[in-house]
């Protein structure tokens, strides 16, 4: 049965179906082959995915990030990171990086953050010379930190679906993003300087220019600093954590910038609406499909082929992240997320791994996933909106790819990289 429903999901992925219906409809059969399942327990499932309060930080964080769009945030942190950037080599590349840095605050979404910075920066990169496969390589690869750095919508998902600590989570993509960031940063260093892409800046900004866009923007910086010291100090759970940055974007656009007018507000609410309405269609579609493996005991039999590889657990825990990886590059994030981490998890704990580190590092692995072929959901939004050529993309991707892998790969063999503030703050 659960082969059918396997083969049926990847052929109506092929054919273009959205994920969503894709979901649904690959459960068709276990409502028609005998009493498998009837339509009321996929009717409860699909409810009861929906009634959890850890799941309401998604769309808080959701509305916070698109009205922090809105209040003028995002352009004031563009001026910073260009002030940080601009004078490197490949400048615009560099800014584009140290922005999705900062936009992690922020959207928590890398297909998110990813559109938004192709429309911003992606013109300006082409006009300076920039080969359109570099540009969509550097914007791709760089919002895999926005979907690291909290408030990540993935790690959140992932904290709900197999019951992990969301506050432990979301504190140890803090410095994995950092990492991130620097390593991406060396390697369009190392591009752009064979490429002989010229510096964004003439020289490097004065002290005085920078402390003034710090000053401007420092209600976007002081976010994520906020969440940090809450979680610590137990003043909000994650989900109260999305209520209170929701209140707080409100009076940044409200009192502070005064640029949130009654026009921007209700196109935040509509977009917000539309993101909300697709991510929890997934969820409730993820829920059923999620019940039907449950029943066939798939995540026990998972663990019990992975725990027992011959060899050390090592060997189960690369053996778990080049499956992950593989799911990655054909399902979205947020589907693997739902259905493909409960079935592993389990075989990674059974043999000793923690799961806030494991957790950290399959989001990091997923997202990377999306920026590569057959379905990388971030690699066609990117390519679709430059216009890109995706065996141009693949072409300029391949050094983002092994220093992003071994990044991971690092992060996996040394705990203490995703642990250490977890393990200090909590």
């Amino acid at each position: 049965m659960l082969t059918v429903v396997a083969i049926l999901f990847f052929l109506f992925l092929a054919i273009g179906i959205p994920v969503a219906f894709a979901l649904g409809l690959s459960t068709v059969p276990v409502f028609l082959v005998g009493d498998y399942m009837p339509l009321t327990v996929a009717m409860q499932r699909m409810y009861g995915a929906t009634q959890s309060f850890p799941l309401l930080a998604v769309p808080f964080f959701i509305l916070a990030g698109n009205l922090m769009n809105a209040t003028g945030i995002t352009d004031r942190l563009l001026v910073f990171a260009r002030l940080l950037t601009g004078w490197m080599a490949g400048g615009l590349a560099q800014v584009s990086i140290v922005l999705s840095a900062l936009m992690g605050g922020i959207s928590g979404s890398a297909v998110a953050d990813a559109a938004m910075e192709s429309r911003l920066l992606g013109p300006a990169m082409e006009r300076r010379g920039y080969a359109r496969g570099f540009t969509a390589s550097v914007i791709a690869f760089s919002s895999v930190i926005t979907a690291t750095i909290p408030p990540s919508i993935g790690l959140i998902l992932f904290g709900f679906i197999s019951e992990v600590s969301i506050g432990r989570l979301l504190l140890g993509g803090v410095v994995p993003g950092i990492l991130m960031t620097a390593v991406l940063m060396a390697v369009t260093s190392v591009a752009a300087r064979r490429m002989g892409y010229q510096p964004e800046l003439a020289e490097k900004p004065r002290f005085r220019e920078l402390a003034a866009s710090f000053v401007d923007c420092i209600w976007a910086l002081i976010f994520p600093v906020l969440l940090l010291v809450g979680f610590r100090f137990g003043l909000f759970t994650a989900t109260e954590a999305g209520a209170v940055v929701v209140v707080y974007a409100l009076a940044v656009g409200v009192l502070i910038y005064r640029e949130l007018t009654w026009a921007k507000l209700i196109e935040a609410m509509r977009d917000s609406i539309f993101d909300i309405g697709m991510v929890m269609l997934i969820i409730v579609m993820a829920a059923v499909l999620g019940h039907a493996l449950t029943v066939e005991q798939a995540p026990g039999a998972i663990t019990g082929f992975l725990a027992g590889l011959p060899g050390d657990r090592y060997v189960t825990l690369f053996a778990v992240l080049a499956i992950v990886f593989v799911a990655g590059t054909v399902m979205e994030a947020t589907v693997n997320v739902l259905l493909v981490t409960p079935l592993v998890l389990p075989a990674l704990v059974h043999v000793g791994f923690d799961p806030v580190h494991m957790g950290v590092v399959m989001i990091i692995l997923v997202s990377v996933g999306g920026n590569t072929p057959p379905v990388g959901v971030i690699m066609y939004t990117v390519c679709g909106i430059l216009r890109c050529d995706f065996g141009e993309f693949v072409r300029w991707s391949w050094p983002y790819v092994a220093a992003m892998v071994a990044l991971i790969a690092a992060m996996a063999l040394v705990p203490e990289i995703v642990l250490f503030l977890p393990n200090l703050f909590f």
